[in-house]
């Protein structure tokens, strides 16, 4: 068992990150760019996809609460990373805090549990920016057929001359006494256009992280100024309509079903931790600390500025989107627009929120791909998956070979898997890694308090046990069919620890062989 647990000494991460070379990755980045990575992965699906469905099915226009209680998880958890981050600039994310501080095994189990976070994070993005796509073509008279405008099993309908989701419009369907067995239907197949967008922007990431940096900068500046615009469009109506507004906030807190997470107090908690998804982008923010030029200083800031510009505009949009339609339509692929469009005489709003919103989801995805390759990338250099998933690209100096498969395999999840199963997915993966990275600095505070730290997280371990209670809680909040997959996902990933990881680790080898050292593990193939 003790073996299970060695760590890699932040001695040899040091050594690692001080590596240079063509086979290493390029430090390029600086804080504009890194906070705009984490922006462009915040906003995105939790504002453009997620926010709608969470009100419509757990916590009615309290989704509002729902935003500041994740807000507040990822406040606790934001500021474990800027410690781990500044401390230990290296691409792995949690990955990588976990092996300096609780040990290989913990590593294992959170790099896995990374890869499904961001897989699924990326595929559940992807048919968000599907939709968004599909309505903008709609609008101008361009139809895709229906049998491969969405994942397998779909269930669509025809209503008002488009093809739409039956899970999304039966409230809407139901307010107007319309029977959907009198609508034509059909069944979807494959979604084509999620399949390629995930396919356009692997490319993308293979050709460079400076060309993926910067494009990805140019994009948030669109989409942040067009929630900027929803927010002055949607409240300026709020203030000459005070009575719709307040009508669709009535009752701000939807009584309770009788099921837990329908509506009531349990809704608001189930609806955070639906939407916890929307906030991983803070967390690829690390994935990218071995490609930042000055990451003690710059790491810290990209992560907690845009935590905190991201959850201001959530709490915004969530209270105008509910206000001014309510929260029973808003379960639809576009709900932003659907706000948008409730605003009299505003039909520009209506598209430019659905090009913010084309332009916006793909940076997202941009950035889960991004830091999905980097944990690839560093779970192959310990040795921990096949060398080939770690290898540098000599002319590009991204991690081609693991960029290119994660993309074919993510754009097939994207096309066949419901968004709605993806999502929650993603939510609990991401709940378990800030578990593990609090629990990590409040460890490795007791055992090497004599680190030199760039930032430090405030009152430890006071932060560190909050984000650990509030996540834990999140994660209970979820449905028991989500903890069942995470659990199955687990299992497979301890089954290739154990046939693979673990015969190959370089730790694992170098301890085999005598006391370690930093050269040690980063020398021996």
């Amino acid at each position: 068992m003790a073996n299970l647990l060695a760590k890699k000494t932040l001695e040899m991460i040091q050594e690692e990150g001080a590596e240079h070379g063509e086979h290493t990755l390029r430090r390029v980045l600086g804080p504009v760019n890194l906070m705009t990575l984490g922006i462009g992965a915040i906003i995105g699906a939790g504002i453009f996809v997620l926010t709608g469905a969470a009100a419509a099915r757990y916590a009615g226009p309290a989704i509002v609460l729902s935003f500041v209680l994740a807000g507040t998880a990822c406040t606790f958890a934001g500021l474990c990373y800027a410690e781990f981050a500044s401390l230990i600039p290296i691409a792995g994310s949690a990955y990588t805090y976990a092996y300096a501080t609780l040990g290989e095994l913990f590593a294992w189990i959170i790099g896995w549990d990374l890869i499904l976070e961001y897989a699924f994070g990326a595929a559940t993005v992807a048919s968000g920016w599907s939709g968004y796509v599909l309505s903008f073509l709609q609008d101008f008279g361009i139809r895709i057929p229906p049998q491969i405008t969405s994942a397998r099993g779909e269930l669509l309908v025809k209503y008002n001359g488009n093809w739409e989701h039956l899970s999304r419009i039966q409230a809407t369907l139901a307010s107007r006494h319309i029977d959907p067995g009198s609508l034509p239907q059909t069944g979807a197949y494959f979604d084509l256009v999620a399949f390629m967008a995930i396919i356009a922007i692997t490319v993308i990431l293979v050709i460079g992280i400076k060309e993926s940096a910067n494009l990805n900068s140019a994009i948030v500046i669109i989409k942040v100024s067009i929630v900027l615009v929803f927010i002055a469009v949607v409240g300026f109506y709020a203030i000459g309509h005070p009575s719709l507004f307040w009508a669709n906030w009535h009752p701000f807190i939807p009584p309770n079903l009788g099921t837990f997470g329908a509506f009531g107090w349990s809704g608001i908690a189930r609806g955070a931790g639906v939407i916890f998804f929307a906030y991983i982008g803070f967390d690829a923010v690390s994935t990218a600390a071995q490609e930042a030029k000055n990451p003690k200083r710059d790491m810290p800031i990209g992560i907690l500025g845009s935590l905190i510009i991201c959850t201001v505009l959530y709490i915004l949009v969530s209270a105008l989107l509910t206000g001014v339609v309510s929260y029973t339509m808003l379960n639809v692929s576009d709900p932003v627009a659907i706000g948008i469009d409730a605003v009299p005489g505003v039909r520009w709003g209506s598209f430019l929120v659905k090009v913010g919103a084309i332009f916006g989801l793909g940076t997202v995805m941009l950035v889960m791909l991004l830091g999905q390759s980097r944990v690839f990338y560093s779970m192959s250099r310990d040795g921990l998956l096949p060398k080939w998933a770690g290898a540098i690209h000599p002319r590009f100096r991204t991690p081609w070979i693991s960029t290119s498969l994660v993309g074919c395999f993510v754009a097939a999840f994207a096309a066949l898997i419901p968004i709605g199963i993806l999502g929650e997915l993603v939510s609990i993966g991401t709940l378990l890694a800030f578990v593990i990275v609090c629990a990590g600095v409040w460890v490795l505070r007791i055992k090497r308090p004599d680190l030199p730290r760039p930032f430090k997280t405030p009152l430890v371990p006071l932060v560190p046990i909050l984000g650990i209670i509030v996540s834990l809680g999140l994660m209970a909040s979820l449905p028991g069919s989500t903890w069942l997959r995470l659990i199955i996902w687990l299992i497979v990933g301890m089954v290739l620890y154990f046939t693979y990881g673990r015969k190959h680790s370089r730790v694992q080898l170098a301890a085999a062989e005598g006391p370690l050292k930093g050269g040690d593990v980063i020398s021996r193939g």
